[in-house]
């Protein structure tokens, strides 16, 4: 019943959580309602003897007292102002009005300090069965149209990317799909195509409406085909060189060029060919080159693809968290060696009263610091891992000693103490690590598949490049796969540092088919 819902509205709340387990007991029948009094047995028999709402102090105050609804409601007020001139008037009526009605004098105090006692957190029905109806109306569109509400949702909270990010680990928790920003699919808002959800342009940054609009109107039912096309297309008047910046940046330029490094360099060379397109409109020429039925192209320059880090960074600097991955995932392989839990399990264990252990691991994306009263420093560092973003407190003297780690962007691993303070987990950072050298520890090594020999230079400069002197304790081993699937493998000699970034930075090189950790 909507009833139930209520009740559930009005509990759930500081003060009248006390009474859940009583309520909850007297609801399935394994204590016995106590309606403290024959006469209030009509009023409290929905709440099983629960005093739970404003109204029912009026009802009470009426039933017992004889109270008119204006006097119940000037009771309700005195209660909830603790006026003590008014509750001690209030008191004498009270008490004496339900004397008159048969009441014994100890039974109508009792009552009435009960009903004082309640008044301190009491909600009003009334205010809890509009949030009730509202709950239902959502919890039934989320169980119906789970896609559609989390595009509802996600519209609603565009600006707030804390938000964003929690709707996102839900989509996943769901197996719901959220299709990265894309200049050919999204529009203004969040919106639904073939069961996922579709980010919407204008939630990232540096993105004005103005712009989306004038992309989305460009658009109409022609997908763009390429940089020409867009730049053909659009008013130059609505974009300019930080809103194509951040699209690249965010991937929506991926379906136009995948590599968004070249999208990115790209940019220049796009506003140019807009605004000559947007000129040669204004003068009546329809071809931006001689030649009718030319279609005019745009050249892409060539550009080495951006590092997996610094792919996620620029992103999470666009949308405002990780989007199409995690600068973490290239560890999955070291963590689980190490046995690092990750941030959901680790609260998790904590708020069942289990040890977690001590470990973390994390991408640092913030660092505030702040002076203490006594004039020390105190850092609050953001900190995100596939699961979640939490904060952790690192006092002066370790701030002092780990500094120069707790940069945006590094990874790190963490040793922590942590407890729960109310609804939230308190984590404490007492020493830190870079995460490669905790990483480098436990990987003895990598295979690099190829396609081709084309990449061995590269792949050189990478592994000599990665710890600034190419001198570490891992093995590498090139595999080059032949067209007929066979394998020709060569060690390399020496060793080398063979850090999951360093992998990550490999894994990106033109030919690369896979990198194996050993």
């Amino acid at each position: 019943r909507l009833e139930d819902i209520i009740a559930l509205v009005a509990l759930y709340r500081p003060g009248p959580m006390a009474n859940i387990p009583t309520y909850n007991m007297r609801k399935h029948g394994q204590e016995r309602p106590d309606y403290i009094h024959p006469k209030l047995e009509a009023i409290l028999k929905e709440t099983f003897g629960v005093i739970i709402y404003q109204e029912q102090v009026m009802q009470i105050a009426q039933e017992l007292a004889g109270f008119t609804l204006g006097q119940a409601d000037l009771l309700r007020r005195a209660m909830g102002k603790k006026i003590r001139k008014e509750m001690a008037a209030q008191r004498d009526r009270f008490v004496s009005g339900a004397i008159g009605n048969g009441v014994e004098r100890y039974r109508a105090e009792d009552i009435f300090e009960l009903l004082a006692k309640f008044a301190d957190y009491g909600f009003n029905k009334s205010h809890a069965a509009a949030y009730a109806m509202v709950a239902y109306q959502t919890a039934y569109l989320k169980a119906n149209y789970p896609v559609e509400f989390l595009a509802a949702s996600m519209t609603l909270d565009m600006g707030n990317t804390d938000k964003l990010a929690e709707f996102h680990r839900d989509a996943d928790r769901q197996g719901i799909k959220v299709f990265p920003p894309s200049i050919n699919l999204s529009g203004r808002e969040f919106e639904v195509h073939d069961g996922a959800v579709v980010y919407a342009l204008a939630a990232i940054k540096g993105v004005g409406g103005q712009s989306v609009d004038a992309i989305v109107s460009a658009r109409g039912d022609k997908p763009f085909a390429d940089f020409a096309d867009f730049a053909t297309r659009v008013d130059p008047r609505a974009i300019n060189k930080r809103t194509l910046e951040c699209l690249a940046a965010a991937g929506a330029f991926d379906g136009l060029e995948p590599n968004r490094a070249a999208a990115f360099a790209a940019v220049d060379a796009m506003l140019a060919f807009a605004q000559r397109a947007g000129a040669n409109k204004a003068t009546g020429q329809s071809e931006l080159f001689s030649g009718a039925g030319t279609r005019p192209t745009l050249q892409v320059s060539a550009a080495a693809a951006w590092l997996p880090s610094d792919l996620l960074k620029r992103e999470y600097d666009a949308i405002g968290y990780f989007l199409s991955g995690h600068p973490l995932d290239d560890y999955a392989v070291a963590l689980a060696r190490l046995r690092v839990p990750k941030w959901a399990e680790f609260s998790r264990a904590l708020r069942a009263n289990m040890d977690p252990g001590k470990q973390l691991a994390a991408t640092v994306v913030s660092r505030i610091e702040r002076r203490t009263r006594t004039g020390g420093k105190i850092g609050i560092i953001g900190l995100s891992d596939p699961t979640g973003h939490f904060e952790a407190v690192l006092f002066q003297e370790g701030l002092a000693q780990y500094r120069d780690l707790l940069e945006p962007g590094t990874p790190v691993l963490l040793q922590v103490n942590a407890e729960i303070q109310g609804e939230d987990v308190r984590v404490r950072i007492f020493q830190v690590e870079h995460l490669d050298q905790a990483a480098a520890k436990t990987q003895r090594g990598l295979r690099v598949f190829m396609n081709s020999p084309e990449p061995i230079d590269m792949v050189a400069s990478r592994l000599n490049g990665g710890n600034g002197n190419g001198k570490g304790e891992g093995e590498v081993s090139l595999v080059l796969v032949l067209p007929d699937r066979s394998e020709v493998e060569v060690k390399l000699p020496g060793r080398y540092a063979v850090s999951p970034q360093i992998a990550g930075a490999i894994k990106v090189v033109p030919g690369v088919v896979e990198v194996q950790a050993l």
